[in-house]
């Protein structure tokens, strides 16, 4: 049996300092605890960009460019030192954790955001570096395209993970590099919630035999900063939540065995049994003996984006 935990918790919302801050101090709570892999919800720093959603492309642009100007200034750039005290963590508590954060990029125009989800390990590396492959609807207007590159399942003391973000999760070739990796646990950091969603995490245990971790994103209108712009418009004062979690945990066998947790803040702690993804594939396995290679082939490419060169 192995301890994992989803929290399912609100981040200082464009503050990534204290938001880092409290993922450390989170992962030395739930470390005392037993938790061995834990996981953080979708663009956890500093914060997804909820009013993407509310927004209208032309009538509200000065409020889109303060805010993502803040977002700009607060995302992770992962080659300076802003996740130094969470490898710490890692480390020091020897765990293994998932964590969706904004990611400034690093290597073309040092301006372009990309949804991320990056894996640290437990002698506090990351070990795998995700980009949404798909940004969703207005997200487009916020986050760049991601590639394939951390298309990966990782071999940790829990067992092999691999993460899709938020609507990834309903392309079939993406899951399938996952699956045909022999993932036993699938990390699902999302914003989207619900029955339908559930529903669909219900599908993937089932279709890939595995155990499915989706983390939700709590928000709540007291969680923006005092001085959002338009706060009043975007967010009315009898509103209290703008987004309510839904954290889950599924069997390989599409049973729900923890949560949802909705519209509260706090965690999902559980012993799974991870050796379930292989026993559960006695029956199916998509990537293995049900998978017709004769027929189909599945193929990644898993080069990162190059720099653009232009010529005079």
């Amino acid at each position: 049996m192995k301890k994992v935990a989803i929290i399912q918790e609100a981040p200082y919302v464009l503050d990534k300092e204290n938001t880092i801050k409290k993922a450390v101090e989170i992962i030395s709570s739930v470390s005392e605890q037993g938790a061995e892999l834990i996981v953080f919800p979708e663009a956890f720093i500093p914060g997804y960009p909820a009013w993407i959603w509310r927004l209208r492309p032309g009538g509200d642009w000065g409020v889109s460019e303060e805010l993502h100007v803040r977002l700009l200034k607060n995302s992770i750039d992962l080659s300076s030192g802003d996740l130094e005290p969470m490898l710490e963590a890692a480390k020091e508590n020897g765990v293994t954790v998932v964590c969706g954060i904004n990611e400034r990029d690093n290597a073309n125009s040092q301006s372009t955001i990309y949804n991320s989800a990056i894996t640290i390990d437990t002698q506090g590396q990351i070990v795998n570096h995700h980009r949404k492959l798909m940004p969703t609807n207005p997200e487009r207007m916020v986050w760049g395209f991601g590639d394939g590159h951390g298309l990966n399942v990782i071999d940790t003391p829990v067992g092999k993970i691999g993460s899709l973000i938020c609507w990834e999760n309903y392309m079939p070739l993406a899951r399938y590099a996952l699956y045909s990796q022999g993932i036993e646990i699938y990390i699902a950091p999302t914003y989207d919630s619900g029955e339908e969603w559930i529903g669909t995490m219900q599908h993937i245990a089932r279709e890939g035999k595995c155990w499915v971790l989706s983390c939700g994103v709590a928000l709540e209108r007291k969680d923006l900063p005092k001085d959002f712009p338009n706060i009043d418009e975007l967010y009315p004062a009898d509103e209290e939540w703008i987004n309510p979690g839904g954290s889950v945990i599924v069997s390989p066998k599409g049973e729900i065995v923890a949560g949802p947790l909705s519209k509260e803040k706090g965690y999902i702690i559980l012993d799974i049994d991870v050796e379930l993804a292989a026993s559960s594939k006695r029956a199916l396995d998509v990537a293995g003996h049900y998978s017709r290679p004769d027929v189909f082939k599945l193929q990644v490419d898993r080069s990162r984006q190059s720099p653009v060169h232009f010529k005079n």
